[in-house]
């Protein structure tokens, strides 16, 4: 199995996740913190990738390479970076349908 697969199969069960949480969102007359969101994906890939680039440079981790695209961020394939977009978009969502603390009480 590649990375790639592997990632597809991982990132079709976040999608369905924030699908739901947006519907959900959307019920309750709530916006998505679109810049919010972006702020911490951005923040979050750059800690990725210093990051990984550790790891794999000190071959902590190491990537079979036919299993791979050969697409680098530094020395780290660009497929491990999916597991960051993940928790980005996953975290809030799955917040959203749990029911955050406070909801309802004008702290939101």
């Amino acid at each position: 199995m590649t990375y790639h697969l592997l990632n597809a199969v991982f990132l079709a069960g976040v999608v369905l996740v924030v699908l739901l949480a947006e519907r959900s969102r959307r019920r309750r007359g709530r916006r998505h913190p679109v810049r919010a969101t972006a702020v911490t994906l951005v923040v979050l890939l750059l800690l990725t990738a210093v990051f990984d680039n550790v790891l794999v440079g000190l071959s902590i981790v190491d990537y079979d390479p036919a299993r791979i695209s050969g697409v680098l961020v530094g020395v780290a394939p660009v497929e491990d970076f999916a597991y960051a977009v993940a928790a980005v978009l996953l975290l809030p969502a799955v917040w959203e349908l749990v029911g955050a603390p406070g909801r309802g009480t004008g702290a939101d």
